[in-house]
């Protein structure tokens, strides 16, 4: 076996090794698990998790996890918890405490002063007779066999160990506060998923003097220029009360020149397809997405309870608006 075939095998030995720690510590769960999540809902302040070295970078992620998903958390180095920070945390919150010996000097060395504050803790060790674990109010054990290092010394399946229980207890709560999509995008406004979630049809359509409309009686030749103009590539044709009662499409427009039909006195009533596909203002612009992808068609007319057009969408609007 060359040196190249060693480096597969290798890394596929670290996915067996770290999936085998990850089936062991979901198998040994227990009511200490529900304990914890029961614990944190509780909670009337924050979550504050803490950790030294690489449990302090998973900390971080649990963190952050929590915060994006219902349950308010920050990090707080214990290190710097010793020298002021520790009054970040306040009566009311609960602190989670990783390391995997259970013996980290920098958090034993701020363990008292948590506790006598009104707070729980909450230690996640891989060792269950560990100084954190006896002292805690509630412990996760997250002992795993063997590290994938196989010189047993950096840490590899202790910490994606950890990172999978932040994780569950992160669903649970989820779960548990029923926590919703739209919940969700209120923390993510500003990334892809939170513009998925919260842009309306209103937000993207194109309204008033932008909107594409003619009428049933407009000669073809005036929609056209019409159609041009607004660059949305379709029109919006309503009845003289102003209902919506047709749609017509670039598509529509290039079949009708390959048919070589006589187009000087056709009008928008001669060649709209009736009934066209239509989607409300308040909707969601990822519905918007859905009814052309269920329907095959690349654009929407966005009407009113009274069938009035107020706009029209099409998927280059979703494209602009990353909706797709």
């Amino acid at each position: 076996m060359n040196a190249r075939e060693n480096y597969l095998l290798w890394g596929k030995e670290v996915f067996a090794i770290e999936e085998q720690a990850i089936r062991q510590v979901g198998a040994s769960l227990d009511k200490h698990f529900t304990d914890a999540v029961a614990t944190i809902l509780d909670c009337r302040g924050r979550v504050i998790i803490t950790g030294m070295g690489k449990s302090g970078h998973i900390g971080r992620k649990i963190a952050a996890s929590m915060a994006s998903t219902g349950t308010p958390a920050y990090f707080v180095h214990p290190a710097e918890a010793g020298h002021g920070d520790l009054g970040m945390i306040v009566d009311g919150d609960v602190v989670i405490a990783l390391s995997n010996s259970g013996e980290s000097d920098e958090i034993l060395a701020i363990m008292p002063a948590i506790k006598r504050k009104n707070v729980q803790l909450i230690c996640i060790t891989g060792n269950s007779e560990s100084t954190m674990a006896k002292h805690a109010d509630v412990h996760l054990c997250a002992h795993v066999s063997q590290e994938a290092c196989p010189l047993g010394l950096a840490p590899t399946s202790s910490t994606t160990a950890v990172m999978v229980l932040g994780d569950a207890l992160t669903v649970a709560l989820l779960r548990a506060r029923q926590f919703t999509p739209e919940d969700f995008a209120l923390s993510h406004p500003a990334g892809s998923l939170g513009k998925r979630l919260l842009l309306t049809v209103a937000d993207v359509m194109h309204s008033g003097e932008n909107m594409p409309l003619v009428q049933t009686q407009t000669l073809l030749k005036q929609a056209i220029v019409i159609m041009s103009e607004k660059g949305l590539g379709m029109l919006l044709v309503a009845d003289e009360d102003n209902r919506l009662c047709g749609l017509f499409t670039d598509g529509d427009l290039r079949r009708l020149f390959q048919n070589n039909h006589q187009l000087d006195d056709v009008v928008m009533a001669d060649v709209m397809h009736p009934n066209p596909k239509t989607i409300t203002a308040e909707k969601m612009a990822t519905e918007a997405l859905k009814l052309m992808q269920a329907n095959k068609v690349n654009g929407l007319a966005v009407i009113d309870q009274h069938q009035h057009p107020i706009g029209a969408i099409n998927m280059h609007d979703l494209l602009q608006a990353r909706i797709v």
